[in-house]
């Protein structure tokens, strides 16, 4: 997947291109409107960021000339503002999602994960596994009890994994090359934690779907029967 971040705080920028790279992204990052407006242009894109404020042409600016141009590349805009008048006209301008700073790159990553499926419709909205559905498009879990639970950003993508492939055993390191990458600097460790987060969630929402630990194995999701 090939994306373009506009930035212009330069630390940001490049702790952006490095998180997404560790993440299997190509990346083009430029630091002004005007470049993301050109680079945009010039080559094809799978997804491109976009901070609002920017010199030389704002993100808005960039956005609205893209799109006037054609282009319908997924685009989501940061930015420092939070005010709803300014998600309005993101959106209104052709955005696609919108993330206010500050933010979890973890977040960042499974909305944009979001905006490529949306536009390549290769899974569907939700997911269904038992009692449980996944809102992929939201990051919600939800249970047929009514109750719903949001994930952050890794447990959505560990879940989002499971609910793939039910029945299927995933073994930590698996886990851990699908969802942080196979060059991420965490521990093993960090899966551990996800799945035990992710069983707590489960149980607070009444779900009768469980995440079983087979030993030597790996994890596995199931569904009790009734």
């Amino acid at each position: 997947m090939k994306l373009l971040i506009a930035e212009d705080e330069p630390d940001l920028a490049e702790a952006l291109t490095v998180f997404f790279e560790k993440n299997q992204f190509t990346v083009d990052t430029v630091n002004d409107g005007l470049s993301a407006y050109e680079y945009a242009g010039a080559d094809d894109y799978d997804a491109i960021i976009l901070d609002i404020m920017m010199p030389k042409m704002d993100g808005i600016e960039v956005l609205r000339r893209i799109r006037a141009d054609g282009c319908r590349t997924p685009v989501m805009m940061l930015t420092a503002k939070a005010e709803k008048d300014d998600r309005i006209t993101g959106f209104d301008t052709g955005a696609d999602d919108y993330l206010p700073k500050p933010f979890e790159t973890d977040e960042l990553l499974s909305r944009v994960r979001a905006m490529l499926r949306r536009r390549e419709n290769y899974q569907p909205g939700v997911l269904t596994c038992g009692d449980l559905s996944l809102n992929q498009s939201g990051d919600v879990l939800a249970c047929l009890t009514g109750k719903s639970v949001r994930l952050s950003g890794r447990e959505f993508q560990v879940m989002e994994l499971f609910m793939n492939a039910p029945g299927t055993v995933f073994s930590a390191d698996k886990i851990m090359e699908r969802v942080w990458g196979w060059d991420s600097d965490a521990e093993i460790n960090v899966v551990w934690v996800h799945i035990s987060n992710l069983r707590k969630k489960l149980r607070s929402i009444g779900s009768k779907v469980t995440i079983h630990a087979n030993r030597g194995l790996g994890y596995i999701l199931e569904a009790e029967n009734d």
